[in-house]
């Protein structure tokens, strides 16, 4: 299929499908089939073998199940947001209708569509693109890297460690002299 054919839109998303607990946007499914031609085998095997269990594992789907006569088998999905995607199971096993009953299922009803953007805002960021000197000082993009002074911690005044120690008139944990000076 020809990108022409395929619309262009931004990325959207079932608003709160999620939150609190996961609701399952597949409203409706509509077997039919023919009961006499052999296009329909396989559907007909599917509802024999794998229907009640299909409805079992997913009570909030209503499936039903319509005989046609003389007619291709097909799929018919609705889904919680009014779209509804027909698929065709002519000349399918029970395995392949199978698959795509949980395609279907595990669709969120929004129409495929080419992304124009893999991102999107409704409140564009007024600064700009962030980058990683977004707010530093302007005189960091002259500086050559790796710059040791940049890395450590900066601290404006005395911690109370600092304060504690210099009251007691220890030297700081690390330094060789401190550990023989109590010896």
């Amino acid at each position: 299929m020809s990108n022409r054919a395929i619309p262009n839109a931004f990325v959207k998303n079932v608003l709160q499908n999620g939150l609190g607990r996961y609701i399952c946007q597949l409203q409706r499914v509509t077997l039919n089939f023919c009961k006499a031609t052999p296009s329909s085998l396989g559907t007909r095997d599917f509802i024999e073998k794998y229907l009640v269990d299909f409805t079992r594992e997913n009570p909030g789907t209503v499936v039903y199940v319509k005989p046609i006569r003389n007619r291709a088998p097909f799929l018919v999905a609705e889904y919680l947001n009014g779209r509804q995607e027909r698929v065709s199971t002519k000349d399918m096993p029970a395995d392949e209708v199978c698959k795509w009953l949980e395609h279907l299922r595990t669709r969120s009803g929004a129409q495929i569509v080419n992304l124009r953007k893999e991102w999107l805002t409704n409140t564009p960021s007024t600064q700009g693109v962030w980058h990683p000197f977004l707010n530093k000082n302007p005189s960091l993009a002259g500086t050559s890297f790796p710059a040791p002074e940049l890395y450590g911690a900066k601290t404006e005044s005395k911690s109370a460690t600092d304060m504690v120690l210099e009251e007691a008139g220890v030297k700081k944990v690390g330094s060789v002299d401190s550990a023989s000076s109590k010896e």
